[in-house]
């Protein structure tokens, strides 16, 4: 029986065994069925940015800890297991029914979308049958043959004379290319250097540039901040993919109240904060900081001496405090 395709190879269950966290704790956390985690982890199901995110956060990790890289075991499983498929398949004749079945579309004129529609069958189900990797079962035979106008039997033989003549020679050759370019590292199409996949790699993309490091949060007095991001939260919609923004959590308190506990302040890298701006002070050059160091930051208001002098003002207790960066936060959002 065809096994279900590999889309996903992650680090999920790694991480998860790591923090000695059983798979139905995560279930429940994560508001996903046992039964749908277990095929996340197997990377038989995608993710959506939300799920993705969501499990980051349960598991206390980066999101690119979860792509896997070609130097995790994890890589290796998978391009053990496509091999198998590869060698399981070569004479099941999946991949001569679904490439028969490719070309009558083809000729019909149909996109795939629809052949799978007049089938009633699902997008990912019908694909997976033209590329050989699932198995048709006896209630599918002939919705899939009136699809075409034909009768099951018609089906059949247009399939085997399509074979005989060779016609469908360059088209198993293709799918079984695409499969193989994944065993290559470096390979345009297999992505394995772009965090596991075309498809993680877009999912990748896609949700880090919703995402913004946390550098910083409260410490007594003042705030604990490291330029890592090992801690990141999504970016309100405004900020979004804009290079240079990160996030800290102040100590409210010696704002004088003005802004609401539980809250993350925005603050820009690249602008420079002006008088009477709300500002990250820092006492170090922001640049030169490394994910390994850790320094004390302040949140405090922009303010300015009759002889010019910049300087930051904080409440509870009263206190001027001076620093070499400073970065103009644009926005106030609550948790």
């Amino acid at each position: 029986m065809a096994q279900e395709e590999i889309i996903f190879p992650n680090n999920i269950r790694n991480i998860r065994l790591a923090n000695g966290m059983k798979m139905t704790e995560l279930s429940r956390k994560a508001g996903l069925s046992l039964s749908a985690v277990s095929k996340i982890e197997k990377g038989v199901r995608r993710l959506n940015q939300k799920q993705l995110l969501n499990i980051c956060n349960i598991l206390g990790c980066k999101l690119s800890d979860i792509f896997i890289k070609e130097s995790d075991d994890v890589a290796g499983q998978w391009q053990n297991e496509i091999k198998r498929r590869l060698t399981d398949n070569e004479d099941s004749g999946l991949k001569v029914f679904g490439s028969g079945l490719r070309k009558i579309r083809q000729q019909s004129g149909k996109t795939i979308a629809q052949a799978a529609k007049d089938a009633g069958m699902t997008l990912s189900v019908y694909h997976k049958i033209e590329v050989g990797q699932r198995e048709i079962y006896t209630n599918e035979i002939e919705p899939l043959a009136k699809s075409f106008a034909m009768g099951a039997e018609e089906m059949f033989d247009k399939i085997a004379t399509l074979y005989k003549s060779g016609e469908l020679n360059k088209q198993i050759s293709k799918v079984k290319e695409r499969v193989k370019s994944v065993l290559i590292p470096g390979s345009p199409m297999s992505g394995m250097d772009m965090h596991g996949g075309l498809y993680g790699a877009k999912l990748y993309d896609s949700a880090r540039k919703k995402l913004v490091p946390v550098f910083g949060v409260p410490s007594g007095k003042t705030i604990a901040f490291k330029k890592s991001d090992k801690t990141m939260i999504v970016s309100p919609m405004t900020l979004e993919g804009r290079q240079g923004i990160y996030a800290v959590m102040p100590n409210t308190k010696r704002l004088g109240g003005i802004i609401p506990e539980k809250a993350y302040l925005f603050a820009d890298s690249q602008t420079p904060a002006k008088v009477g701006d709300l500002a990250v002070f820092l006492d170090v050059d922001f640049d030169s900081l490394t994910p390994d160091t850790s320094v004390v930051a302040h949140v405090a208001s922009v303010r300015q001496d009759a002889k010019g002098n910049i300087w930051g003002h904080l409440v509870g207790p009263e206190e001027k405090i001076t620093a070499q960066t400073m970065h103009k936060v644009v926005m106030i959002v609550m948790e």
